[in-house]
């Protein structure tokens, strides 16, 4: 991923070369820009003023797409994407639309957080309709939700889906795995043991029904665990 302090169209490459680098590889197969939204370049990740607020970077990202673009160019990267954007005022603008000048024009994906209590049903309906493949990251959720939410429940816990789990001998988190592949969306759930990595792994010998589809998008909470 470009981190949101590079967003300099002169850091681009040079920030790329850095990484190539340190994972001792000729080239990258993905690119992301972590965020819409650039940092002051310097050496701190998060730089912050006097009230701890973030500076930001007078970069607008579709320089640093430009930037990115080059990669593809001079064979550094083979695809580049964004993560974190939304339909508006992001995704209306040149990375939806495929309008690449280096041919063939790279692939372009989006990674998003998503999960039932954010479904993001219209930015993966408006990436699909461009030809954007979207990657879902948390999808299990949290089982921690912002204290500000009076109704915070762990998505493992939520009656509605320890219901449609257990009738397909599944667990909760297999479930909200199956969701995003059935909605033709790439999902990259976290897990440090061994144990749940290959429980996400279990999802591929049983489907969701329509009904339980709309169940599981239908909850309109909107919770995100990554604020930006």
């Amino acid at each position: 991923r470009l981190w949101s302090t590079f967003h300099e169209r002169s850091l681009v490459k040079e920030v790329c070369q850095r990484t190539l680098a340190a994972l001792q590889l000729d080239y990258l197969d993905l690119y992301l820009m972590h965020s819409p939204m650039g940092f002051k370049a310097g050496e701190e990740l998060f730089p912050a003023d006097g009230n701890s607020r973030i500076i930001p970077s007078e970069t607008h990202f579709l320089d640093t797409w430009e930037a990115m673009e080059e990669l593809v160019d001079v064979g550094m990267v083979k695809a580049i994407g964004v993560s974190n954007f939304n339909c508006k005022p992001g995704f209306r603008h040149k990375p939806a639309n495929n309008q690449a000048n280096c041919p063939p024009a790279p692939s372009h994906l989006s990674g998003i957080e998503s999960h039932p209590y954010l479904p993001q049903e219209e930015l993966i309906k408006f990436c699909q309709s461009k030809g954007i493949s979207v990657t879902a990251y948390c999808p299990h959720g949290s089982s921690n939700w912002q204290e500000s939410k009076p109704d915070h429940i762990s998505l493992f816990d939520d009656p509605q889906i320890k219901e449609i789990a257990l009738k397909h001998e599944k667990t909760p988190a297999q479930v909200l795995v199956q969701l995003q592949i059935q909605r033709n969306v790439s999902v990259i759930p976290k897990s440090v043991t061994p144990q749940r990595t290959e429980e996400n792994f279990r999802v591929f010998d049983f489907e969701l029904t329509q009904e339980e589809l709309e169940t599981l998008l239908g909850f309109k909470k909107h919770y995100h665990i990554c604020t930006l």
